[in-house]
């Protein structure tokens, strides 16, 4: 069976890399002969340094889905159209906004040196800080700060873009119309074998109608309507999870067999 991960708030915690325990109970799937996949908000970029060398070359989801990483190449990207980026920078101009706009690999950061999202911005440094018009494609936007976050979020529904607001980092999250996890993860011919989701986010919830069986980390409102049962954020969250890890492992045995194209 395909095990799909979120990272931020489901697998690992305030920007660190995933635990040892976490990191074993995975090896353990795969030796059953599950597949581990993981879909992060974070670009591909910033999803490499929260995991162990071993899983770095595994199928990556990165940028809500506009983005696929395969044996260690961008093998698959959606970006915004050029229409749509020219609308978001009037609206950034016009509500003298604060981003993060991610490119295929470098990006453009203009908030304030303290916000705390730089903790997990291009920790190994492999990106440079480039100005908007030096992207050959824009894959993810992040607004930090505006005049209206509500009239910005408003202002979106003019164009082809899907936003979710993290109330917790008071961030806006962007991404191309059509563009998730779910959509992403059909593309690598992942939802037709069927599939496992662990996730924490409104960002999962077109991963979650999809699976065969979803688990919500911690609580949110929108994301419980479509989550099979919740392990909850608590001191014995990482005991609790990797318990699930083993109870499913043997609940949804390997036999469905893996893709293809392996």
């Amino acid at each position: 069976m395909n095990f799909v991960f979120d990272l931020d708030g489901t697998l690992c915690f305030q920007g660190l890399p995933l635990s040892h325990p976490i990191t074993e109970a995975l090896h353990s799937l795969e030796e059953a002969g599950h597949r581990v996949i993981f879909a992060s908000a974070r670009p591909i970029r910033d999803l490499l340094p929260v995991l162990p060398e071993t899983f770095q070359h595994h199928l990556l989801i990165g940028g809500n889905g506009s983005l696929v990483s395969w044996c260690g190449e961008i093998v698959y990207s959606t970006p915004f159209s050029p229409s749509d980026v020219i609308y978001m920078q009037k609206l950034i101009q016009q509500m003298d906004a604060t981003y993060l706009v991610d490119g295929l690999w470098n990006y453009s950061y203009t908030g304030p040196a303290s916000h705390p999202i730089l903790k997990n911005l291009d920790p190994l440094q492999s990106a440079k800080n480039v100005s908007l018009a030096e992207h050959d494609a824009i894959i993810k936007v992040l607004i930090l700060s505006a005049t209206s976050m509500a009239d910005f979020s408003e202002a979106l529904c003019e164009i082809d873009v899907v936003s979710h607001s993290h109330g917790e980092e008071q961030v806006l999250d962007i991404s191309p119309k059509g563009i998730h996890k779910r959509h992403a993860l059909h593309i690598m011919g992942i939802t037709t074998e069927g599939y496992v989701a662990f996730g924490n986010d409104a960002n999962d919830i077109e991963m979650f109608k999809g699976a065969v069986h979803s688990v919500m980390i911690g609580s949110h409102v929108d994301l419980a309507a479509y989550a099979d049962e919740q392990i909850p954020f608590d001191g014995l969250l990482e005991e609790q999870l990797v318990a699930k890890l083993r109870e499913l492992s043997l609940r949804f045995s390997a036999k469905n067999g893996l893709p293809t194209y392996l």
